[in-house]
């Protein structure tokens, strides 16, 4: 059951929130991560959380590729870069997580500054280029985890020069598939990245054929997701979609990172070039992104659907345009913690209203 109005989400909005963002954001950010790293190791303090923020209701149950979730609204990948966190997200009410994005050797990020808050756009101008402890690390971490919700691992291409041709970096993405097969409960392969060395070259079907292909020979009964950018042509899309036929992908995360400045839903001027954008800037681009999928694929492929996501209307347009599942990243920053309960509540008013039993039945509604 959910209090809206928790202590815990009215110290965040009143307190917390007014001194972080007066913070350097990565010094806010790795502060957050590590108290929730604490809370989540501490038994108690999962009770207290859980039981002020969270809400759950049958309405919002799904299986989803042999998964359960017991609601839709998943951490997205970029938060919790190493795993240290998960064992907090199910008490935050999130139905699934996922961690990464993960890459076979260590990476300490590009230059700084690294993020960036666009508070008039309720966007994050993030600029990491894959930072992460390596998947050696991370998997040990992972395999000692104990929680009870689906957890998604999100593998990448090392972000190194080293990695700039196809053979090398198909070999750092199998290295860490091959590692992690054993952990977590589903993969996601970013091939969307915009801030690496060498860019986005798994768009490209040609060598995007070649990286799935060898992919496909690793032994794992664990779906495995594409996650693509928000910013490729339809024509890409129905190539990308069509491999994935061939390759045995069970759907798509939609999408990531945005490299465009042009948007309409931007209010700061004279961004760095360098960086992608989330949160609201990428929301339509995002609802586009799963709408073109959701008509080419209908119910066989599943949709993760996530790009600025800041209220259950939100997620409900995302449900509506054919996502089976919802992440965010960005919306919590901004909204805080309670936002999780309050959209799952929220959402499972919307299903009653609107005569659905189940969520799984509300899909592609508005298509």
């Amino acid at each position: 059951m959910i209090i809206l109005n928790t202590p815990l989400n009215f110290g965040y909005k009143k307190i917390a929130k007014p001194y972080l963002f007066s913070k350097d954001p990565e010094w806010a950010h790795d502060k957050t991560l590590a108290s929730a790293k604490t809370f989540g190791n501490i038994l108690p303090a999962r009770w207290l959380i859980k039981h002020t923020m969270s809400y759950s209701s049958n309405l919002l149950n799904q299986t989803v590729d042999s998964l359960n979730f017991q609601n839709p609204l998943g951490l997205a990948a970029g938060w919790d870069k190493d795993g240290q966190a998960i064992k907090l997200m199910s008490s935050l009410g999130f139905g699934f997580t996922e961690v990464g994005s993960i890459t076979k050797h260590a990476y300490q990020g590009n230059d700084y500054p690294r993020l960036t808050r666009l508070p008039k756009s309720k966007s994050i101008l993030v600029n990491y280029g894959l930072k992460n402890q390596g998947v050696d690390i991370i998997y040990n971490r992972l395999r000692k985890a104990k929680i009870n919700i689906p957890l998604g691992t999100n593998v990448a291409r090392t972000n190194s020069k080293d990695c700039a041709d196809d053979r090398k970096s198909i070999e750092d993405y199998c290295y860490s598939i091959e590692k992690l097969k054993t952990t977590g409960d589903y993969f996601t392969i970013n091939i969307s990245c915009p801030n690496t060395f060498g860019g986005q070259p798994f768009h490209q079907p040609d060598r995007l054929n070649l990286l799935l292909r060898e992919i496909e020979t690793i032994k794992t009964n664990k779906p495995k997701y594409l996650k693509i950018s928000p910013d490729i042509s339809n024509r890409n899309i129905e190539e990308i979609v069509n491999l994935a036929y061939k390759h045995n992908i069970a759907g798509f995360v939609c999408g990531n990172l945005t490299k465009k400045r042009n948007l309409n839903t931007i209010y700061e001027t004279n961004l760095p070039q360098e960086g992608g954008l989330s949160g609201a800037v990428v929301s339509e681009l995002s609802n586009n992104l799963i709408k073109t999928i959701y008509k080419m694929t209908g119910n066989e492929k599943t949709i993760i659907g996530l790009g600025g996501i800041f209220t259950a209307e939100d997620a409900w347009q995302k449900i509506g345009l054919g996502a089976n599942l919802l992440q965010l990243v960005t919306g919590l920053i901004y909204e805080g913690p309670g936002l999780v309960g309050l959209i799952n509540k929220q959402l499972s008013k919307k299903l009653s209203e609107n005569n659905y039993s189940n969520i799984e039945q509300a899909r592609g509604f508005l298509i």
